[in-house]
Protein backbone atom coordinates (compact mmCIF):
# COMPACT_ATOMS: atom_id res chain seq x y z
CA UNK A 1 0.00 0.00 0.00
CA UNK A 2 2.88 2.22 0.75
CA UNK A 3 4.45 1.62 -2.80
CA UNK A 4 1.03 2.33 -4.03
CA UNK A 5 0.55 5.88 -2.41
CA UNK A 6 4.20 6.66 -3.19
CA UNK A 7 3.66 5.96 -7.06
CA UNK A 8 0.44 8.10 -6.65
CA UNK A 9 2.61 10.90 -5.50
CA UNK A 10 5.41 10.73 -8.41
CA UNK A 11 2.81 10.13 -11.61
CA UNK A 12 1.82 13.94 -11.46
CA UNK A 13 5.39 14.66 -11.92
CA UNK A 14 6.44 11.57 -14.02
CA UNK A 15 3.89 12.76 -16.57
CA UNK A 16 5.49 16.49 -16.31
CA UNK A 17 9.01 15.13 -16.70
CA UNK A 18 7.97 12.87 -20.02
CA UNK A 19 6.22 16.21 -21.48
CA UNK A 20 8.01 18.88 -21.46
CA UNK A 21 11.50 16.58 -21.50
CA UNK A 22 12.85 15.27 -24.69
CA UNK A 23 11.51 11.35 -25.17
CA UNK A 24 11.94 10.90 -28.38
CA UNK A 25 15.76 11.42 -28.12
CA UNK A 26 15.75 9.25 -24.52
CA UNK A 27 13.54 6.80 -27.15
CA UNK A 28 16.33 6.45 -29.54
CA UNK A 29 19.53 6.38 -27.55
CA UNK A 30 17.88 3.82 -25.39
CA UNK A 31 17.01 1.66 -28.58
CA UNK A 32 20.44 2.09 -29.55
CA UNK A 33 21.90 1.00 -26.36
CA UNK A 34 19.74 -2.06 -25.77
CA UNK A 35 20.51 -3.07 -29.56
CA UNK A 36 24.18 -2.58 -28.77
CA UNK A 37 23.62 -5.25 -25.41
CA UNK A 38 22.23 -7.31 -27.53
CA UNK A 39 25.48 -7.24 -30.17
CA UNK A 40 28.18 -6.94 -27.32
CA UNK A 41 26.16 -10.54 -25.60
CA UNK A 42 27.21 -11.94 -29.41
CA UNK A 43 30.58 -10.69 -29.63
CA UNK A 44 31.86 -11.58 -26.65
CA UNK A 45 30.01 -15.15 -25.76
CA UNK A 46 33.10 -17.13 -27.16
CA UNK A 47 35.25 -15.22 -24.59
CA UNK A 48 36.40 -17.43 -21.57
CA UNK A 49 33.61 -16.80 -18.90
CA UNK A 50 31.13 -15.99 -21.49
CA UNK A 51 29.14 -12.98 -22.31
CA UNK A 52 27.31 -12.32 -18.38
CA UNK A 53 30.00 -10.27 -17.36
CA UNK A 54 29.82 -7.80 -20.19
CA UNK A 55 26.48 -7.81 -20.11
CA UNK A 56 26.02 -6.82 -16.74
CA UNK A 57 28.60 -4.03 -16.61
CA UNK A 58 26.77 -2.73 -19.83
CA UNK A 59 23.43 -2.81 -18.08
CA UNK A 60 24.57 -1.50 -15.03
CA UNK A 61 26.11 1.39 -16.90
CA UNK A 62 23.07 2.04 -19.11
CA UNK A 63 21.19 2.25 -15.61
CA UNK A 64 23.54 4.84 -14.33
CA UNK A 65 22.91 6.77 -18.07
CA UNK A 66 19.40 6.84 -17.03
CA UNK A 67 19.58 8.31 -13.76
CA UNK A 68 21.98 10.48 -15.36
CA UNK A 69 19.90 11.86 -17.75
CA UNK A 70 16.50 12.25 -15.84
CA UNK A 71 18.68 14.31 -13.17
CA UNK A 72 20.94 16.44 -16.05
CA UNK A 73 17.23 17.09 -17.94
CA UNK A 74 15.66 18.62 -14.90
CA UNK A 75 18.83 20.80 -13.76
CA UNK A 76 19.26 24.21 -15.34
CA UNK A 77 22.20 24.43 -17.84
CA UNK A 78 22.90 27.94 -16.39
CA UNK A 79 23.10 27.07 -12.93
CA UNK A 80 26.06 23.83 -14.26
CA UNK A 81 27.71 25.86 -16.13
CA UNK A 82 27.86 28.96 -13.25
CA UNK A 83 30.35 26.05 -11.69
CA UNK A 84 32.68 26.15 -14.26
CA UNK A 85 35.45 26.64 -11.39
CA UNK A 86 34.71 23.43 -10.02
CA UNK A 87 33.91 21.81 -13.40
CA UNK A 88 37.27 22.66 -14.76
CA UNK A 89 39.06 21.70 -11.65
CA UNK A 90 37.09 18.27 -11.83
CA UNK A 91 38.38 17.99 -15.59
CA UNK A 92 41.78 18.55 -14.72
CA UNK A 93 41.80 15.97 -11.87
CA UNK A 94 40.37 13.10 -13.47
CA UNK A 95 42.87 13.63 -16.26
CA UNK A 96 46.05 14.09 -14.02
CA UNK A 97 44.81 11.02 -12.12
CA UNK A 98 46.17 9.25 -14.84
CA UNK A 99 49.55 9.68 -14.15
CA UNK A 100 49.53 7.67 -10.72
CA UNK A 101 47.09 5.23 -11.56
CA UNK A 102 46.33 5.21 -15.21
CA UNK A 103 46.39 2.11 -16.94
CA UNK A 104 47.02 1.36 -20.81
CA UNK A 105 44.56 -1.83 -20.97
CA UNK A 106 47.17 -3.15 -24.19
CA UNK A 107 45.89 0.19 -26.28
CA UNK A 108 49.35 1.72 -25.94
CA UNK A 109 46.74 4.69 -24.56
CA UNK A 110 47.00 5.46 -20.48
CA UNK A 111 43.57 5.81 -20.97
CA UNK A 112 42.13 3.55 -17.59
CA UNK A 113 41.67 3.84 -14.06
CA UNK A 114 41.11 0.69 -12.54
CA UNK A 115 39.65 -0.32 -8.82
CA UNK A 116 38.19 -3.39 -7.75
CA UNK A 117 37.77 -4.87 -11.09
CA UNK A 118 36.27 -1.79 -12.37
CA UNK A 119 37.25 0.82 -15.26
CA UNK A 120 36.69 4.12 -15.57
CA UNK A 121 37.51 6.46 -18.85
CA UNK A 122 38.22 9.91 -17.60
CA UNK A 123 38.16 11.76 -20.82
CA UNK A 124 34.82 9.90 -21.53
CA UNK A 125 33.30 11.21 -18.32
CA UNK A 126 35.63 14.75 -19.36
CA UNK A 127 34.24 15.31 -22.90
CA UNK A 128 31.12 15.82 -21.03
CA UNK A 129 31.89 18.76 -18.81
CA UNK A 130 33.96 20.03 -22.11
CA UNK A 131 31.38 20.65 -23.74
CA UNK A 132 29.79 22.70 -21.28
CA UNK A 133 32.65 24.58 -20.16
CA UNK A 134 33.37 25.52 -23.71
CA UNK A 135 30.05 26.65 -24.58
CA UNK A 136 29.98 28.79 -21.06
CA UNK A 137 32.87 30.61 -22.60
CA UNK A 138 32.01 30.94 -25.87
CA UNK A 139 28.72 32.24 -24.96
CA UNK A 140 29.93 34.42 -22.53
CA UNK A 141 32.31 36.04 -24.69
CA UNK A 142 29.91 36.64 -27.50
CA UNK A 143 27.52 38.21 -25.28
CA UNK A 144 29.33 40.79 -23.29
CA UNK A 145 32.70 40.90 -25.82
CA UNK A 146 34.01 40.39 -29.08
CA UNK A 147 34.42 36.77 -30.24
CA UNK A 148 35.96 37.87 -33.23
CA UNK A 149 39.05 39.75 -31.10
CA UNK A 150 41.94 38.37 -30.68
CA UNK A 151 42.21 38.05 -26.76
CA UNK A 152 38.73 36.42 -27.17
CA UNK A 153 39.84 34.40 -29.46
CA UNK A 154 43.07 33.46 -27.45
CA UNK A 155 41.23 33.44 -24.53
CA UNK A 156 39.21 30.13 -25.98
CA UNK A 157 42.36 28.76 -27.85
CA UNK A 158 43.93 28.78 -24.73
CA UNK A 159 41.17 26.55 -22.95
CA UNK A 160 40.95 24.13 -25.32
CA UNK A 161 44.49 23.60 -25.96
CA UNK A 162 44.26 22.71 -21.75
CA UNK A 163 42.67 19.77 -22.41
CA UNK A 164 44.16 18.86 -26.02
CA UNK A 165 47.58 18.84 -24.73
CA UNK A 166 46.73 17.30 -21.02
CA UNK A 167 44.81 13.92 -23.01
CA UNK A 168 47.82 14.11 -25.59
CA UNK A 169 51.08 14.83 -23.33
CA UNK A 170 49.02 12.19 -20.14
CA UNK A 171 47.48 9.68 -21.73
CA UNK A 172 48.39 9.87 -25.27
CA UNK A 173 44.92 9.24 -26.62
CA UNK A 174 44.69 11.01 -30.02
CA UNK A 175 41.00 9.67 -30.78
CA UNK A 176 39.62 11.52 -27.54
CA UNK A 177 41.85 14.61 -28.07
CA UNK A 178 40.67 14.77 -31.76
CA UNK A 179 36.76 15.14 -30.24
CA UNK A 180 37.81 18.13 -28.32
CA UNK A 181 39.56 19.46 -31.02
CA UNK A 182 36.09 18.90 -33.00
CA UNK A 183 33.76 20.09 -30.43
CA UNK A 184 35.73 23.22 -30.18
CA UNK A 185 35.77 23.82 -34.38
CA UNK A 186 31.64 22.99 -34.02
CA UNK A 187 31.39 25.69 -31.39
CA UNK A 188 33.55 28.50 -32.51
CA UNK A 189 31.42 27.81 -35.97
CA UNK A 190 28.10 28.61 -34.62
CA UNK A 191 28.96 31.00 -32.28
CA UNK A 192 29.78 33.21 -35.40
CA UNK A 193 33.41 33.23 -35.78
CA UNK A 194 34.30 34.86 -38.78
CA UNK A 195 35.93 32.49 -41.63
CA UNK A 196 39.15 34.08 -41.78
CA UNK A 197 40.08 32.73 -38.05
CA UNK A 198 39.23 29.27 -39.08
CA UNK A 199 41.10 29.97 -42.47
CA UNK A 200 44.36 31.50 -40.14
CA UNK A 201 43.92 28.49 -37.87
CA UNK A 202 43.96 25.72 -40.76
CA UNK A 203 47.26 27.81 -41.46
CA UNK A 204 48.55 27.46 -37.99
CA UNK A 205 47.37 23.83 -37.65
CA UNK A 206 49.73 22.95 -40.88
CA UNK A 207 52.74 24.50 -39.20
CA UNK A 208 52.31 22.89 -36.31
CA UNK A 209 51.39 19.85 -37.18
CA UNK A 210 55.49 18.63 -38.30
CA UNK A 211 56.83 19.94 -35.07
CA UNK A 212 54.05 17.90 -33.29
CA UNK A 213 54.28 15.11 -35.64
CA UNK A 214 58.17 15.14 -34.01
CA UNK A 215 57.84 15.53 -30.44
CA UNK A 216 54.70 14.53 -29.23
CA UNK A 217 53.40 11.60 -31.67
CA UNK A 218 54.71 8.37 -30.25
CA UNK A 219 56.41 5.57 -33.14
CA UNK A 220 53.17 3.52 -32.50
CA UNK A 221 50.88 6.38 -33.10
CA UNK A 222 52.52 7.54 -36.17
CA UNK A 223 52.54 3.98 -37.83
CA UNK A 224 48.26 3.64 -36.84
CA UNK A 225 47.90 6.85 -38.60
CA UNK A 226 49.77 6.17 -42.11
CA UNK A 227 48.92 2.54 -41.96
CA UNK A 228 45.55 2.88 -43.58
CA UNK A 229 47.42 4.80 -46.79
CA UNK A 230 50.94 3.75 -46.69
CA UNK A 231 51.50 0.03 -47.97
CA UNK A 232 55.12 -0.41 -46.62
CA UNK A 233 54.55 0.22 -42.88
CA UNK A 234 52.74 -3.19 -43.00
CA UNK A 235 52.97 -5.26 -46.12
CA UNK A 236 51.73 -8.12 -44.70
CA UNK A 237 48.71 -6.73 -42.97
CA UNK A 238 49.45 -8.55 -39.55
CA UNK A 239 50.62 -5.74 -37.63
CA UNK A 240 48.61 -2.43 -37.49
CA UNK A 241 46.44 -3.22 -40.00
CA UNK A 242 45.33 -6.44 -38.76
CA UNK A 243 42.48 -5.04 -36.41
CA UNK A 244 41.13 -3.59 -39.74
CA UNK A 245 41.85 -6.43 -41.84
CA UNK A 246 39.73 -9.00 -39.43
CA UNK A 247 37.00 -5.99 -39.31
CA UNK A 248 37.02 -6.10 -43.16
CA UNK A 249 36.43 -10.02 -43.08
CA UNK A 250 33.67 -9.98 -40.98
CA UNK A 251 32.12 -7.11 -42.81
CA UNK A 252 32.18 -8.72 -45.92
CA UNK A 253 30.87 -12.47 -44.72
CA UNK A 254 28.23 -10.81 -43.73
CA UNK A 255 27.08 -9.60 -47.02
CA UNK A 256 23.15 -8.13 -47.40
CA UNK A 257 21.21 -10.00 -44.60
CA UNK A 258 24.37 -11.20 -42.02
CA UNK A 259 25.12 -14.88 -40.97
CA UNK A 260 22.56 -14.56 -37.68
CA UNK A 261 23.30 -13.59 -34.06
CA UNK A 262 25.99 -15.79 -32.72
CA UNK A 263 26.68 -17.35 -36.25
CA UNK A 264 29.61 -15.26 -37.47
CA UNK A 265 32.94 -16.81 -38.02
CA UNK A 266 34.83 -14.23 -37.53
CA UNK A 267 32.89 -12.90 -34.17
CA UNK A 268 32.61 -16.11 -32.69
CA UNK A 269 36.23 -16.92 -33.04
CA UNK A 270 37.91 -15.61 -29.94
CA UNK A 271 41.48 -15.37 -31.66
CA UNK A 272 40.03 -13.18 -34.29
CA UNK A 273 39.81 -9.29 -32.86
CA UNK A 274 39.98 -8.64 -28.97
CA UNK A 275 38.24 -5.43 -29.53
CA UNK A 276 35.26 -6.93 -31.00
CA UNK A 277 32.87 -5.61 -28.71
CA UNK A 278 34.21 -2.13 -27.98
CA UNK A 279 36.04 -0.25 -30.76
CA UNK A 280 35.09 -2.85 -33.11
CA UNK A 281 31.25 -3.67 -32.63
CA UNK A 282 30.35 -2.34 -36.16
CA UNK A 283 32.17 -5.15 -38.24
CA UNK A 284 30.17 -7.53 -35.58
CA UNK A 285 27.43 -6.06 -36.47
CA UNK A 286 28.03 -6.15 -40.32
CA UNK A 287 29.27 -9.83 -39.90
CA UNK A 288 25.78 -11.00 -37.68
CA UNK A 289 23.50 -8.88 -38.91
CA UNK A 290 24.68 -7.91 -42.22
CA UNK A 291 24.54 -4.72 -44.52
CA UNK A 292 20.93 -4.37 -43.16
CA UNK A 293 21.92 -3.90 -39.47
CA UNK A 294 24.60 -2.08 -40.15
CA UNK A 295 22.03 0.31 -42.07
CA UNK A 296 19.59 0.56 -39.31
CA UNK A 297 22.54 1.30 -36.76
CA UNK A 298 23.22 4.19 -39.23
CA UNK A 299 20.25 5.80 -39.49
CA UNK A 300 19.36 5.60 -35.42
CA UNK A 301 22.53 7.15 -34.67
CA UNK A 302 21.76 10.07 -37.57
CA UNK A 303 18.47 10.23 -36.14
CA UNK A 304 19.84 10.86 -32.54
CA UNK A 305 22.41 13.57 -34.14
CA UNK A 306 19.70 14.81 -36.28
CA UNK A 307 17.50 15.48 -33.33
CA UNK A 308 20.22 17.26 -30.82
CA UNK A 309 21.30 19.40 -33.80
CA UNK A 310 17.20 20.03 -34.33
CA UNK A 311 17.20 20.92 -30.10
CA UNK A 312 20.11 23.35 -30.83
CA UNK A 313 19.17 25.54 -33.60
CA UNK A 314 15.92 26.17 -32.36
CA UNK A 315 16.80 26.92 -28.76
CA UNK A 316 16.82 30.73 -28.53
CA UNK A 317 19.69 30.62 -25.99
CA UNK A 318 23.13 30.70 -27.13
CA UNK A 319 24.74 28.41 -24.68
CA UNK A 320 21.79 26.29 -25.13
CA UNK A 321 22.38 25.76 -28.78
CA UNK A 322 26.44 25.13 -28.41
CA UNK A 323 25.86 22.71 -25.56
CA UNK A 324 23.62 20.91 -28.20
CA UNK A 325 25.73 21.14 -31.15
CA UNK A 326 28.53 20.19 -29.00
CA UNK A 327 27.12 16.93 -28.10
CA UNK A 328 25.86 16.37 -31.78
CA UNK A 329 29.72 17.19 -32.75
CA UNK A 330 30.71 14.77 -30.65
CA UNK A 331 28.46 11.97 -31.72
CA UNK A 332 29.16 12.29 -35.53
CA UNK A 333 32.88 12.66 -35.12
CA UNK A 334 32.72 9.45 -33.04
CA UNK A 335 30.34 7.67 -35.61
CA UNK A 336 32.06 8.35 -38.77
CA UNK A 337 35.52 7.72 -36.98
CA UNK A 338 34.45 4.66 -35.76
CA UNK A 339 33.01 3.03 -39.03
CA UNK A 340 36.38 4.44 -40.57
CA UNK A 341 38.49 2.38 -38.50
CA UNK A 342 35.88 -0.60 -39.24
CA UNK A 343 36.14 -0.14 -42.91
CA UNK A 344 39.80 0.40 -43.38
CA UNK A 345 38.87 4.37 -44.70
CA UNK A 346 40.81 5.77 -41.25
CA UNK A 347 43.09 4.99 -38.69
CA UNK A 348 42.52 3.47 -35.50
CA UNK A 349 42.58 5.57 -33.10
CA UNK A 350 40.22 3.93 -30.44
CA UNK A 351 36.77 5.43 -30.63
CA UNK A 352 33.86 3.50 -29.69
CA UNK A 353 30.45 3.43 -31.44
CA UNK A 354 27.83 5.57 -29.60
CA UNK A 355 25.69 3.66 -27.42
CA UNK A 356 26.81 0.45 -29.18
CA UNK A 357 30.24 -0.05 -27.73
CA UNK A 358 30.53 -1.91 -24.93
CA UNK A 359 32.12 0.75 -21.73
CA UNK A 360 30.69 1.87 -19.11
CA UNK A 361 32.08 5.38 -18.69
CA UNK A 362 31.12 5.95 -22.54
CA UNK A 363 27.30 4.55 -22.30
CA UNK A 364 26.85 7.02 -18.98
CA UNK A 365 28.68 9.71 -20.43
CA UNK A 366 26.49 9.81 -23.79
CA UNK A 367 23.57 9.52 -21.61
CA UNK A 368 24.40 12.43 -19.50
CA UNK A 369 25.71 14.16 -22.61
CA UNK A 370 22.01 14.06 -24.18
CA UNK A 371 20.61 14.51 -20.70
CA UNK A 372 21.93 18.07 -20.88
CA UNK A 373 20.23 18.18 -24.73
CA UNK A 374 16.94 16.90 -23.46
CA UNK A 375 17.40 19.78 -20.59
CA UNK A 376 17.72 22.38 -23.25
CA UNK A 377 13.72 21.58 -24.10
CA UNK A 378 12.61 20.76 -20.44
CA UNK A 379 13.73 24.45 -19.61
CA UNK A 380 13.43 26.27 -22.81
CA UNK A 381 15.06 30.30 -21.77
CA UNK A 382 14.48 33.26 -24.48
CA UNK A 383 17.32 34.93 -25.09
CA UNK A 384 16.89 37.73 -22.61
CA UNK A 385 17.57 35.45 -20.32
CA UNK A 386 20.43 34.27 -20.92
CA UNK A 387 22.45 34.67 -17.71
CA UNK A 388 20.02 33.09 -15.05
CA UNK A 389 20.93 35.14 -12.40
Amino acid sequence: MRTIKLLNKAKPYILEFTKRADMVLFALCFICSIFGVVVIASATKAYDGGSFKYVFVQVFALLVGIVLFVVLTVLDLDVIADKWIILLVISVVLILALVPFGEDDGTGNKSWIRFLGIGIQPSEIVKVIYVVLMAKHISTLKEYKNLNHVFSLAQVAAHFALFFGLIIVISGDLGSALVFFFIFAIMLFFAGLKLYWFVLGIAAVAAVIPFAWEHFLKDYQKARILAPYDPSIDPKGDGYLWQTNQSKLSLASGRFWGTGLGNGPQTQNPYSNPAKHTDFIFSVIGEELGMFGCIIVFILLMLIIIRCTYIGLTSKNLMSTLVCLGVAGTLLFQTFQNIGMCTGLTPVIGLTLPFFSYGGSSIFSLFAAVGLVSGVKYRPKPQRFYHYN
